[in-house]
Parts: structure tokens; C-alpha cells; sequence
């Protein structure tokens, strides 16, 4: 097994991570502990992940309800008994129309099993994850922190993480990826957590309009 967080050892993870960065400390200070976010290990949650990508949570939401009051269980097969119209009438774009029939067809094929995800590492995860058309390091990151509970992921591609980890830390808004990666690694092995911080401090800090978290 992988190290991964649960109800039970997440406030000793955030603890801990505290205890390396007195600004995350901070912010448990300040805003209290996230909440244990998480999505269970299935299609619907793979689709609700590919309908974030650049949206609001708020969209992408009324999209994933669309669909589940059209097709009531959200399987690889409903969805692929649905037509380009059908999905247009749920609010899926064209793009992501494509994305979508994409993954249903390889778990119907059973090019790819999602149960099986959960016994590997997670570069592996990512490198399967990769071969489907639209799933990027994004939506893989999200799916490795929200559904396989992974302790040890940096999503440098979310802006909502990103842009906490500037204000907090005071940096410059041109700060280049290479220094912020470079930053997360003092967090090793617990940048899942140290993230769900900072999106915490976001979330209770504004209210932006678009958000990319689950």
C-alpha cells in the first residue's frame, strides 16, 4: 500500500506539515483544518474531475448534474448511449464531449481498470492516466490527491494552490514554476496535505470566482 490520508490521520498529517512551514501553521491558526476532501474511485468522479478543467467548481457541478438526471447512473456505458446532442444538452462542450467518450471507451474496453490504479505508484498512475485524450497532469494530480488519497502530490498546475502559495509566502506574482516546486519540496512526504492547506487559505480568504478544487 501507498501512503495515503484518511479521516483518521489527517489532522496529525496537517500537524506535521505545520510543523515544517510556520506560514501553513498559520493558516491551521487562523482558518482552523480543511476538510478531508475526497471523491470515491469511479468513472463519475473522473468525469466530474474532467469537467473542472478550466471552469468553475460551480459549472462543472451543474454539468455532472445535468448528466445524472439524464442518465441517473453515471457508467462508461450510459454515457456512451448518449449522443454528441444529448451530451451538448447536458452543457458539455464540444472538447469535453471528446474527453469523455475517450475515457468510457477505454474502461469499457478494459484498456483501463481504475481499481487496479490503486495498487501502483503513482508515476505509474500518471504515465496510464496520460495515453487518454484530455487527461493532463491537472486532472491526474486531482484524481491522485481526491480519489487515491496519495499524501505526497504538488499540483503546480492549479492556480488556486499556486496563487495561495504566493500570497502566503509573499512572493512575486512572476515567481516561475521551478521555484515553487522547488518550494513544495520541503513539505516531502506530505505536499498533498500542505496543498489542501493552501487551498483552504483560499477558499476562506476570497471568494473567487473560479476555483479549481473538488
Amino acid at each position: 500500500m501507498f501512503p495515503a490520508f484518511n479521516e483518521s490521520n489527517f489532522k496529525e498529517s496537517c500537524e506535521k506539515v505545520a510543523s515544517m512551514d510556520q506560514d501553513l501553521a498559520l493558516i491551521i491558526s487562523e482558518h482552523g483544518y480543511p476538510p478531508v476532501w475526497n471523491r470515491p474511485n469511479t468513472f463519475e468522479s473522473l468525469v466530474h474531475i474532467i469537467l473542472e478543467q478550466q471552469v468553475s467548481l460551480a459549472s462543472a457541478l451543474a454539468t455532472l448534474n445535468k448528466l445524472r438526471e439524464k442518465i441517473t447512473v453515471v457508467s462508461p456505458e450510459n454515457v456512451l448511449a448518449l449522443s454528441d446532442e444529448e451530451l451538448r444538452a447536458c452543457y458539455f462542450s464540444r472538447q469535453k464531449t471528446t474527453y469523455v467518450r475517450h475515457l468510457a471507451q477505454a474502461l469499457a474496453k478494459d484498456e483501463l481498470n481504475l481499481t487496479e490504479l490503486e495498487a501502483l505508484p503513482d508515476e505509474e498512475v500518471r504515465q496510464k492516466l496520460l495515453t487518454l485524450k484530455g487527461i493532463g497532469h491537472w486532472t491526474i494530480d486531482v484524481y491522485l490527491i481526491f480519489v487515491l488519497k496519495r499524501t505526497d502530490i504538488f499540483p503546480i498546475g492549479d492556480l488556486a494552490a499556486v496563487n495561495a502559495l504566493k500570497r502566503i509566502k509573499k512572493l512575486a506574482k512572476n515567481t516561475t514554476r521551478e521555484t515553487l516546486l522547488e518550494l513544495s519540496t520541503l513539505w516531502q512526504p506530505y505536499r498533498t496535505i500542505a496543498t489542501m492547506l493552501l487551498w483552504h487559505y483560499y477558499l476562506s480568504s476570497a471568494k473567487p470566482k473560479q476555483v479549481n478544487t473538488p
